[in-house]
């Protein structure tokens, strides 16, 4: 009966632990630590700040690199505001020259722009090796050999660590690196175009490579549009005028990045073994990485050098009342350690959220139906079963817009007959872009209006945003017009029920892809029941991304879907999505319509450089209403971002701009670690059976065998 009584005492051991989490993946002393847990599904491929370029790599390098400015956390529209630097630059404007112009002075005037930036003084870098010195005062780490190198397996092998302070220099420094040859930066194509002589010093580098000097020093190499003025400014000179360069310069792209990192990964012995700047960041921001195991974990930890920012002290009407202004002017960050583990799949992330082991979580087709229930009117909300576990949903509608357009190059379709502008405005009422939104998204998106997005400037809300070539305004909301007003219009282009009235032929229209599946598919079914509506035909042209992108190029493709993110909060950079001079076709541009009207480019040329204000907003006004009357994109949307979070878990506001956001993010360790408890109570009666069984299949042989022993 020995081997009873230890069954008796195992299972009454693990009833006793009951009140923990058996199955918690984490280790038990990290339950009451301020720790964040999350997840990635991918390695990120570069996290050196002059060639990332990847949300997934945003993760990371928005919250170890500082470039000098950043977007304020809660105020909407998105507003820059210094993060390194001492205040906002004020650009001076300059004519060919040399001569100083006023701002509100003819832009064509504008020969260079100036951007003056003093970075505040006493910031420091986290700890890292690239600084640690000699007692002589020499660097430690930055003449390596076969010997020192011999016991290197990571970063964190190295004994001694160093940091100094932040410097004017550093910034220049890296803004030299978007030229380095070697790096493939890839906004160097673009800024060369802006900052002045960054071209010719990539010449410059090209050469000097070339010639195999190893480790280049940027410092040696004067670049004519960016010097140091003197330790804490530095100074930018842009050709033309270009206020939307300020947006660029919240990027990590304009990070400091020090001449001893760039030097002490240069080294060859590190670099055979992927000790390199894209595997190992070095900042100044809250965080550093401490752990890069893309098989298994990425680890952040608090900066200890972080040098004193705070919370927000204001926001926008509502974000009192939703405690986003509890912890004003409180010292960042909250969190001490970020944990993302590897998660390849949506299951185990949904289902370990559940649990309470992700503090976040974003919301898969396969899962929504469990999440969200969407009323009649098309509001979300969340289930009972989420509510009664205290989880959170937060939704935001992104700054991107995906589109279907036409070719405007096209013979049938394309170009400014009132023939072909009917057509495209018929066909733009007839595909129900709500339907499609309910249908493929899950309610998650709101029909295009125009080609901005919400949150851009010059974006209407309401009736004053509405197209009213597709809706009419009934009784406070946007109303798609019916599919007779379609084919009234339809009908004056010379197509009355679908057929050209000259010839009697079918009207066909192409539409080429390189979507694959089962699910694009339903998709195509779906689109094709729309121009049935207008008993139109739509032929689906399937096709490889390398022919669809060879179509596109020479202009040959009818009709297509595209979409745009936004790089920075600008109208710019979505209308000049439609400017004539960036057409695809023989440019290779980004106007995948090939539209190109004289007055709407007119207006961009004005547009563009402007700063917002009312004449830039009527400006807007007209170039959309041009768009809406021209029909380049006849249909579209703008996705809605679905994001869940636990209770334990505080000031999370969706913004899509700014990627530096885990700093002013908290948790409530000791409210994760009960509710934890709660959720995963273990199920003991599997194991109390096995045990019953057991003892009755074992208390028949035991006592058989004593009477054996016995002689009975």
């Amino acid at each position: 009966m020995i081997v009873f009584s230890r069954l008796i005492l195992v299972f009454l051991l693990f009833v006793g632990c009951s009140n923990t989490a058996l199955n918690n993946p984490y280790p038990p002393e990290e339950n009451s630590l301020n720790v964040l847990y999350s997840s990635f599904s991918e390695r990120p491929k570069h996290l050196d700040p002059a060639r990332s370029y990847a949300s997934n790599e945003a993760t990371f390098t928005a919250q170890i690199y500082e470039p000098p400015f950043q977007y304020h956390y809660l105020k909407r529209p998105y507003e820059l505001i210094p993060l390194t630097a001492k205040k906002m630059p004020s650009p001076v404007y300059l004519d060919a020259s040399g001569m100083v112009i006023e701002e509100d002075g003819p832009v064509s005037d504008v020969a260079w722009s100036l951007y003056e930036i003093q970075i505040t003084p006493g910031i420091q870098y986290q700890p890292h090796p690239a600084f640690a010195k000699t007692a002589a005062g020499l660097s430690r780490y930055h003449k390596l050999d076969a010997i020192d190198l011999d016991d290197i397996r990571r970063l964190s092998d190295f004994k001694e660590t160093g940091s100094r302070e932040l410097i004017a220099e550093d910034y220049v420094y890296q803004i030299k690196r978007l030229a380095h040859p070697k790096i493939h930066s890839p906004i160097f194509g673009l800024m060369s175009q802006y900052i002045v002589g960054l071209g010719a010093l990539g010449k410059t580098l090209k050469k000097s490579a070339s010639e195999d000097k190893g480790f280049l020093d940027l410092r040696e190499f004067p670049l004519e549009g960016v010097e140091v003025i003197d330790r804490y400014t530095y100074r930018i000179k842009v050709k033309g005028k270009y206020p939307q360069f300020l947006y660029w310069l919240a990027m990590p792209f304009f990070a400091p990045l020090p001449h001893e990192a760039d030097r002490f990964y240069a080294q060859p012995g590190l670099i055979e073994k992927n000790i390199t700047l894209d595997w190992y960041p070095v900042g100044t921001g809250p965080y550093m990485l401490t752990v890069n195991n893309p098989n298994r974990q990425m680890v952040l930890e608090k900066n200890p050098n972080f040098h004193p920012e705070v919370y927000p002290t204001e926001g926008m009407p509502g974000d009192a009342e939703a405690g986003l202004l509890d912890d004003a002017g409180a010292t960042l960050p909250f969190i001490e350690k970020i944990i993302f583990s590897l998660e390849k799949e949506g299951i185990p992330i949904w289902n370990k959220f559940l649990q309470g082991f992700y503090d976040g979580s974003g919301i898969s087709s396969d899962s929504f139906d469990q999440a969200v229930q969407v009323s009649a009117g098309g509001d979300a909300a969340l289930t009972d079963e989420m509510k009664a576990q205290g989880i959170r949903l937060l939704t935001s509608t992104a700054t991107t817009t995906f589109y279907m357009a036409f070719n405007m190059l096209d013979s049938v379709v394309g170009g400014d007959s009132v023939s072909a502008r009917l057509i495209r405005q018929a066909i733009g009422i007839a595909i129900d872009q709500e339907e499609s939104i309910a249908i493929f998204r899950n309610g998650r998106g709101i029909a295009m209006q125009g080609p901005l997005p919400p949150g851009i400037f010059g974006y209407l809300e309401g009736e004053a945003g509405i197209n009213p070539y597709v809706y009419d305004w009934v009784d406070g909301k946007a109303k798609r017009k019916s599919i007779a007003v379609a084919r009234k219009l339809l009908a004056e282009a010379g197509y009355p029920n679908g057929r050209d009235k000259k010839t009697g032929k079918p009207l066909i229209i192409h539409f080429d892809t390189t979507g694959t599946g089962p699910a694009v598919k339903a998709n195509f079914d779906w689109m094709r029941k729309q121009f049935e509506k207008l008993q139109i035909q739509l032929v689906v042209r399937n096709t490889d991304y390398n022919r669809f992108q060879d179509k596109m190029l020479k202009g040959s493709a009818q009709m297509f879907q595209w979409g745009w993110n936004a790089d920075y909060p600008d109208p710019e950079n979505f209308l000049f999505l439609l400017y004539g001079p960036n057409a695809k076709a023989g440019k290779n541009g980004e106007n995948a319509a090939n539209y190109a009207n004289p007055r709407f480019d007119a207006l961009f040329e004005e547009m563009k450089n402007m700063g917002n204000s009312p004449r830039r907003q009527k400006i807007i006004n007209e170039m959309v209403e041009i768009f809406r009357h021209d029909v380049p994109w006849v249909s579209g949307f703008h996705p809605k971002q679905f994001a869940l979070y636990h209770a334990w878990q505080g000031n999370v506001k969706p913004n899509l701009m700014a990627n530096n956001t885990l700093k002013y993010k908290k948790v409530d360790s000791l409210l994760r670690s009960k509710k934890r408890a709660e959720w995963n109570k273990p199920r003991w009666w599997p194991l109390a059976v096995i045990v019953a069984l057991f003892v009755a299949g074992t208390v028949p042989a035991v006592m058989s065998y004593r009477k054996k022993e016995r002689g009975i």
